[in-house]
């Protein structure tokens, strides 16, 4: 549509693409949105597997929370699922979509904190690393 084409050539193409396909009824937008929802879900759930993340999964990051009905309507927990025989056990674990668009600066800043310390007390210091070689 002349519309989407707009929205897109004028800022952000995933914003508007993303911004069309929740609010309009269907569309090629709303196609590409589910398209991309079903990926996603597939590769949380690969990656659920390949750690065997049964304490959780925490999807982050700018996109998800914007696309969080789309998130909740299924398409996601659909593919994070089709796993074949190891579908009970991605039905075991949660999944949750974490909203603070600050979080990743917490974990840096706590690193840094670690890393560097705090003015008037001592660095953190590593315990010794070990050679796995002989």
């Amino acid at each position: 549509p002349a519309s989407l084409v707009a929205a897109c050539a004028a800022g952000d193409p995933a914003a508007a693409i993303t911004d069309a396909a929740l609010a309009a009824p269907p569309s090629i937008a709303t196609a590409a949105l589910d398209l991309f929802v079903s990926i996603y879900g597939a590769e949380a759930g690969n990656l659920a597997l390949k750690l065997k993340a049964t304490g959780g999964v925490y999807v982050g990051g700018g996109i998800a929370p914007k696309i969080l009905p789309k998130l909740r309507d299924g398409t996601f927990c659909r593919a994070f699922l089709a796993k074949g025989r190891f579908a009970e056990l991605l039905a075991e674990i949660p999944v949750r979509v974490i909203l603070d668009e600050h979080t990743a600066l917490y974990g840096a800043a706590r690193y840094a904190i670690a890393r560097l310390g705090t003015p008037g007390r001592p660095r953190h210091r590593r315990s010794p690393r070990r050679s796995l070689r002989p």
